[in-house]
Order: C-alpha cells, then sequence, then structure tokens
C-alpha cells in the first residue's frame, strides 16, 4: 500500500513496506526521489534498523547466544501499520512479533512520521524499548536523491569549511584505512570516482547540513542535526545520490560480534524511548 501526503508545497508518497519514502514532489511535479530502477539499485529510502550496515559474518551475539541479521537490518522488509493519518503527515508503526524476536530478542516498537511543512519533508523516529533490558540498537536514513542531469553537474555543499576524513570499506566493513576529502568553498564536486570503494562513510561528522548544488544552484538540502554519523553513496552510471545520516555503522574488522560491544551502537534502558528526527528541504 502506498500513502500519498501533500500540502501546498509538496506531495510525498510512503509505502507501507518498510515504511519507505518514494516519492517527494514540488507543485510543479518535480521529482526528487530515486526512481528505484533494479538495473542499479531497487530502492528509493530504506529504513535502517536495528543495525545499519554489515555485521562480521553476518552475526552477532547477546548474552552469549548467536543470532544472524543481514545488511541493514529487517525493517526495510517489514510491513508498517499506519496508526494516524493527516492530510499532510502520517505515523506508519513496526511492532516486534515472533518472527523479529528469531533475529533480535528483544520487545520493540518503531515509529515513522512523515510531515510536509513548507517546502520541508521532516521525518521522524521513535524507539520504543519494551522489554525488561536495556537494547542495543543502531538506526539510520539511506534516501536515494534523483539526479537528472549528467551526474559531474553536481556537488555536494557541507555546512561547514573543513578537510573531511572518511573510512573505506573492506568487504563492507569498516577499515582502518582512511581518506581526505578536500573541499572547495564547502563543496565537493561529484564524480564516480569518489565511490570506487563504494560508500563514504563519515563518524562524527561536524556539518549536520548537506546541500546537493546542480550547475551552482541549491537543489535540496538534508538536515540531522543530531545524528553522528553519515554515508555518501550511489553506483556506478546511476542518476542518484544517497545522503544518509545514521547512528551507528557497519562493523569494523575488529568487532568482538558482541552487539552492546559494537562501535557506534545505542542502547536504550528499559521502558525508555529514543527519539531523532532529520528533513528534507526542496529548493
Amino acid at each position: 500500500m502506498t500513502i500519498t501526503i501533500t500540502n501546498s508545497k509538496l506531495k510525498a508518497q510512503i509505502k507501507t513496506l518498510g515504511a519507505e519514502l518514494c516519492s517527494l514532489k514540488n507543485n510543479n511535479a518535480q521529482e526528487y526521489m530515486w526512481e528505484g530502477d533494479p538495473a542499479f539499485w531497487g530502492k528509493h529510502s530504506p529504513i535502517l534498523f536495528p543495525i545499519v550496515g554489515t555485521l562480521k559474518n553476518d552475526c552477532y551475539t547477546i548474552n552469549n547466544k548467536e543470532y544472524n541479521m543481514s545488511r541493514h537490518g529487517f525493517a526495510r522488509e517489514m510491513e508498517f501499520k499506519i496508526i494516524d493519518q493527516k492530510e499532510n503527515s502520517v505515523v506508519l508503526s513496526l511492532q516486534s512479533s515472533e518472527e523479529s524476536l528469531k533475529v533480535y530478542p528483544f520487545l520493540f516498537e518503531l515509529q515513522i512520521q512523515y510531515t510536509l511543512l513548507e517546502k520541508n519533508l521532516i521525518v521522524d523516529y521513535t524507539v520504543f524499548n519494551n522489554s525488561s533490558t536495556s537494547m542495543p540498537f543502531s538506526i539510520g536514513a539511506h534516501p536515494a536523491f534523483a539526479l537528472p542531469n549528467h551526474f559531474e553537474n553536481y556537488s555536494i555543499e557541507f555546512e561547514k569549511q573543513d578537510t573531511l576524513q572518511y573510512y573505506l570499506l573492506e568487504n563492507n566493513l569498516i577499515s582502518d584505512r582512511t581518506k581526505s576529502l578536500e573541499l572547495q568553498n564547502k563543496q565537493i564536486d561529484l564524480n564516480y570516482e569518489l565511490f570506487k570503494n563504494d560508500a563514504l562513510i563519515f563518524k562524527n561528522i561536524q556539518s549536520k547540513s548537506l546541500t546537493i548544488i546542480d550547475n551552482k544552484k541549491p537543489r535540496l538540502k538534508v538536515c540531522f542535526q543530531n545524528f553522528p554519523d553519515l554515508g555518501i553513496w550511489t553506483k556506478p552510471n546511476a542518476s542518484f545520490i544517497c545522503i544518509e545520516p545514521w547512528f551507528g555503522y557497519s562493523d569494523t574488522n575488529k568487532s568482538s560480534g558482541k552487539l552492546d560491544e559494537k562501535e557506534g551502537i545505542q542502547i536504550l534502558n528499559a521502558s525508555q524511548t529514543f527519539k531523532s528526527k532529520f528533513s528534507i528541504e526542496i529548493f
């Protein structure tokens, strides 16, 4: 099922499968989200939960018991329920189930709220720990933004002027190897060579907003004030760029396999609630 929310400036569509944003258009019907062409990448904007990235050997342990979980977790493949809907907003919910407990032994509820305000789409994440013990988790966004013109016409402007260090992936795990990203006037020009080793992974990034620039004109801005980590990614010759605010990232090569010791993991105490949000502003 696909839900549509609107205001006077924007229209967004969200699938109940994975609570995935699949379309964001202005009132001229210009599309800002990637179409999901499976020849490159068949997603639009999956929700990453309860892990971000890849686990070492695709498994982890809790209380000395081993569990298997595939890349980015299971929320993106599960059906969410609509628990509130208005003209310009919708709230979707995923609750732990017999199926989820087999791979993640915690009682939880994950709520995703989409709200249109003027030219902004605000995405709120709420995680409830309904277990009697603390719950380790990561959560992240993976929106793919359409780049309808030539890829090299675009650049990304960071909020702050600095030299950025990003981590390289090896076999989908975070390696010890890093590279520096030199910014010119806070910007980096896009080219596919940047992504020859997969995503650019930034830990504890200081910039909290990124703007996609199209031929020197701003196209859209992603703001992620309290997200510590970030990924930027595309596929070779694909006409999209992903700007991905995260709490956490893939395992490192040195990971112990214990989920509560995982680098970047969040620990939510029993009966507590976690909240975060990011926004997409259209120019």
